[in-house]
């Protein structure tokens, strides 16, 4: 124990530590070696999280309990070159490793590696961060290598992901199913305008799937949505976004899209766009805890309130689940739509 002041009393690294013959590698006798190195180690030993330190030109190798499991089998390379423990990933490792020693360090998350720690090599990923550790004259002695495993997290994010490619496929064939149902019960129907509403209203909801798809469905931004929902527009062009940079949970995304549907339609319909001159601008603001959206059609014809409320209107009536105001000005639609950011951040 005396040589080893600077290690924990407990654990099966620090043991193996002062039971290692040092003086048989190129740190020598631990009596000899730098106390920034001493300093470093007990720190390592005494860390739980995966850890290993890289000691010299020799790239001798120290580390702690929680490296253990990283290592598997090579759990018996106290001491060895860095380079001969990870000999089959060395050419992707090497790079990185310079630059700590060169004093600059590296932080990679989810890094691909093919590794070899028991009878056959494998595909792993890790997350970690090479750092320098200086001497006291600022020189490097070594570096400290911080890691985490992330192997099965990365696998799970690959299987959630074609999962729900599966989910989008499978949702986009109902969808194409449902559309072709519609136009076969109500091909007899004389107002044909009311059934390709509906059409277009399928469309719109199965563009909303798919960028939440695309998202995991966990959020997206207003921007994204927009862009997917006024893409079929005749002329996009036509249409100014201000702002608009905020993310929305999943029911507020399906809102957003049906909502937009709707006034765009409208506006190719009545509206602005239904003229060559006429424009769209649309304005996103945070006001405190509240999100204000303001739909301004100008350069249009004449609009007036309609004598009756379909589908549609009471569509955009809901907004995003706050307060809606639609004004039909001579110059054109004008609609103010107010919701809580808590509210459309929800899952």
């Amino acid at each position: 124990m005396s040589q080893f002041p600077f290690l924990p009393s407990k654990g099966v690294m620090a043991q193996r530590i002062r039971d290692f013959d040092w003086a048989s590698t190129p740190l020598g006798d631990v009596k000899d070696w730098p106390a920034e190195l001493k300093a470093a180690a007990g720190f390592l030993i005494d860390s739980r999280f995966p850890g290993a330190i890289v000691w010299g030109s020799s790239l001798t190798t120290i580390y702690n309990d929680a490296f253990l499991p990283i290592l598997g089998e090579k759990q018996n390379t106290l001491g060895q070159s860095f380079a001969d423990i990870w000999t089959e990933a060395w050419p992707q490792i090497q790079p990185l490793l310079a630059k700590a020693f060169s004093g600059e360090a590296v932080f990679i998350e989810n890094f691909p590696l093919v590794i070899r720690r028991s009878d056959r090599p494998e595909q792993a990923y890790f997350t970690f961060c090479y750092s320098p550790l200086r001497m006291a004259d600022g020189t490097i002695g070594g570096m400290m290598d911080t890691v985490v495993e992330t192997t099965e997290t990365v696998k799970v994010h690959a299987e959630r992901a074609l999962l729900g490619e599966e989910l989008s496929h499978r949702l986009k064939n109902t969808i194409s199913m449902v559309q072709a149902i519609s136009r076969q019960t109500l091909k007899s129907v004389a107002e044909r305008e009311a059934v390709e509403a509906f059409d277009k209203r399928l469309s719109a909801l199965g563009t909303a799937h798919d960028l939440l798809t695309k998202q995991s469905w966990s959020k997206a931004s207003m921007k994204s949505i927009m862009a997917s929902t006024l893409s079929s527009i005749s002329d996009r062009s036509r249409i100014d976004l201000n702002g608009c940079d905020v993310e929305l949970g999943p029911r507020a995304v399906l809102s957003l899209s049906m909502l937009l549907h709707e006034l765009a339609t409208n506006a190719e319909k009545y509206g602005s766009l239904s003229t060559d001159r006429g424009r769209v601008r649309v304005n996103c603001n945070v006001e405190g805890d509240c999100l204000v959206m303001v739909w301004e059609e100008y350069n249009g014809p004449p609009v007036a309130a309609p004598s009756r409320r379909g589908f549609g209107s009471r569509i955009i009536d809901m907004g995003l689940g706050g307060k809606v105001a639609s004004d039909f000005r001579p110059t054109g639609l004008v609609v103010r739509i107010e919701a809580s950011l808590s509210e459309i951040a929800a899952v």
